[in-house]
């Protein structure tokens, strides 16, 4: 059986994979879901300084003071920006990265930047609330207003050479459109990771759950 740890997307938290993780545990995985700081139940704690490096630095804790070791790190949409770093800072406690229709940046970009590219340029006319608050739209529940730092935060990678020797996987779903990562279908079967579709849309966390455990459970 393997150990998870599932970092969540944008505007939401670590009950987005509420149903993920109950399918997963009932077949014998151990399953953890952090949420990342300011958003989902600890939006209590967002402030404008919050950033990409802080979100890091959480799922870097849960590790460390999990004791963790041979990790399947999985990371979902927005996510996919954090286990890079994550990956990056401890990749001695980490056994695969699976990035789960997610975000896949190489050093130096940010979400704002892998995000121009998906909309081919084009400008995204986001609100921001406050100078630092993006809410989601449309409006859902449990769905929290996002700090803006963590989306134009670039990542720096300062351990590329041996987080990159991590087994990698990208998972698409293939109803997504436009991609999250519109490249990385071809670049990952040319740099050597496995990739997999499901023919779901981006929300498939909550909407086909028993689908995207059944594909996590089968990587592992």
């Amino acid at each position: 059986m393997a150990l998870f740890v599932i970092v969540h997307g944008g505007w939401s938290g670590g009950w987005y994979f509420q149903s993920t993780a109950r399918l997963m545990r009932a077949a014998g995985h151990e399953v953890y879901t952090p949420t990342l700081t300011g958003i989902g139940e600890r939006v209590h704690l967002a402030h404008a300084d919050v950033d990409l490096s802080l979100h890091i630095q959480d799922v870097v804790n849960v590790l460390e003071f999990e004791e963790m070791h041979e990790v399947v790190l999985v990371g979902y949409s927005y996510g996919g920006m954090v286990v890079t770093g994550v990956a990056d800072r401890i990749p001695q406690r980490i056994s695969q990265i699976i990035y789960l229709d997610a975000f896949v940046p190489e050093n130096g970009q940010s979400v704002a930047d892998l995000d121009a590219m998906r909309n081919e340029g084009k400008e995204t006319d986001i609100p921001i609330i406050d100078g630092w608050r993006v809410p989601h739209y449309p409006p859902q529940p449990r769905k929290t207003d996002h700090p803006i730092k963590t989306f134009t935060q670039a990542i720096r990678l300062t351990n590329p050479a041996e987080s990159l020797q991590l087994p990698r996987t990208y998972v698409r779903f293939a109803q997504t459109a436009p991609p999250i990562t519109p490249q990385v279908a071809e670049s990952v079967r040319t740099t050597g990771w496995r990739y997999r579709e499901l023919d779901v849309g981006h929300l498939a966390p909550e909407t086909h759950s028993q689908e995207v455990a059944a594909v996590l459970m089968e990587l592992a």
